[in-house]
């Protein structure tokens, strides 16, 4: 992928010229370039789009929609051959389990130069594809297949990916504000992994990545930023900004199951903006008529003015710190953790860990990384959905047996919340 301007201008003109002879009226484009967050979700959320899931005509309609509104914005290209898209095939168990392993999936990429470093970059993104018709992916008890719409998650943090583009698109940045639409992300961070395992630049040269998913569904004012961990000026900025509406909890971890992980794992600092777990994560009943739209815009207010500070420090100013551990996705559990980290490449049945932190109750019950849990609770566990829906039923204080295949034998341990 490059990111040198003058590499893209010229191409970026042919694009600008092939969009518009290819049907698009002028008109047309003025009235799709002011479109709101609730007209952005609405269309990706609607039944049209059949879930959004990676590697299908509808994501690739989608993805064709997103590259319109950078377009619109005036972004310049960053994928493939000076277009906005980035193709990957999708591979892995997750895609095999699914019917779609080697189809073909794309990352929308667009970046406004910066003008006195435009060879730093803030990384602003979110995941457009969703659950599809469901299926093993699915949270719904039915198991007959339905729209999975996928309003907040993420049709919400799409719409403020495009939303930021749109209203940044004037401002003159110092860096270059490289916004991605990953797809794949539902399959296990496929999108983002290959975007950051395909970087020309090198990870120094990102100064920061501030992840969009699940930003719809305020309630109370509260919205969770998760990575404040992940550098020593996170703290600093978020103190300086005026959460107005807003009541801002923050959590050190950088790791979760979002597309901020792929970066944290190549040592970038990260952020992830989070509104809030609910009833309808994973579910058909994740329809855009259920968006707090007012709450999205006080959440996009205060990410915007992070982003203009944050463009304002010099490099170096912004380190990587990975001394903060992490613990389950923060989008998946709400309740008592147990202290693991998911691997999320696994599909062979049951839940394997991927981490375990120090001191939290799997660590101090002997819980290893590379167990597979398979029974805990009463309840079978067969995937990380069995385990999410086990794990949530459960109190603090409360002790459980848990089961777990360590080097092909079965071991029970007794894990105290």
């Amino acid at each position: 992928m490059k990111y040198i301007s003058d590499q893209l201008l010229p191409l970026g003109g042919i694009i600008i010229a092939l969009f518009i002879f290819t049907g698009c009226e002028t008109g047309d484009l003025q009235k799709e370039s002011e479109g709101t967050l609730q007209d952005h979700v609405t269309w990706l959320a609607d039944d049209a789009r059949e879930g959004r899931l990676a590697g299908s005509p509808q994501e690739a309609e989608a993805a064709n929609y997103i590259a319109d509104q950078f377009l619109y914005s005036g972004l310049i290209p960053a994928g493939d051959e000076g277009t906005y898209f980035q193709q990957f095939v999708l591979e892995g168990p997750m895609p095999q389990a699914m019917g779609i392993e080697n189809h073909v999936s794309r990352n929308v990429v667009g970046f406004i130069e910066g003008s006195e470093y435009p060879d730093q970059y803030i990384v602003i993104g979110a995941h457009y594809d969703s659950q599809g018709m469901g299926g093993m992916i699915s949270m719904s008890e039915d198991e007959e297949p339905a729209i999975h719409n996928g309003a907040d998650d993420n049709a919400s943090g799409t719409a403020g990916l495009i939303w930021l583009a749109d209203r940044l698109s004037d401002y003159q940045p110092q860096k270059s504000l490289l916004f991605v639409a990953f797809s794949g992300e539902e399959l296990g961070l496929l999108g983002s992994r290959y975007f950051v395992n395909n970087m020309e630049m090198e990870t120094d040269q990102i100064t920061a990545m501030l992840n969009f998913d699940m930003i719809g569904r305020l309630s109370d004012g509260e919205l969770t930023i998760f990575g404040t961990g992940t550098s020593e000026v996170w703290p600093e900025i978020l103190d300086s900004i005026s959460a107005d509406s807003l009541t801002i909890n923050r959590s050190e971890s950088g790791s979760g199951a979002s597309d901020h992980q792929s970066f944290y794992e190549a040592n970038i600092p990260v952020l992830h903006y989070f509104s809030g777990i609910h009833d309808d994560y994973h579910r058909e009943t994740d329809t855009a008529d259920k968006i707090n739209y007012t709450g999205m815009e006080w959440v996009l207010d205060h990410a915007k003015e992070l982003i203009q500070k944050l463009d304002g420090m010099e490099g170096g100013e912004v380190s990587f710190d990975g001394s903060r551990e992490s613990t389950e996705s923060p989008q998946m559990f709400d309740g008592p953790t147990m202290g693991v980290l998911p691997d999320y490449t696994y599909s062979n049945g049951g839940f394997r860990v991927d981490g375990v932190r120090e001191g939290e109750p799997a660590e101090v019950a002997g819980m290893e990384r590379g167990d597979v849990i398979v029974y805990m609770a009463g309840t079978e566990i067969s995937d990380i959905y069995d385990y999410m829906d086990a794990l949530q039923t459960l109190e603090s204080g409360q002790e459980i047996t848990v089961r777990v295949i360590r080097d092909g034998e079965e071991l029970e341990l007794s894990v105290q919340f």
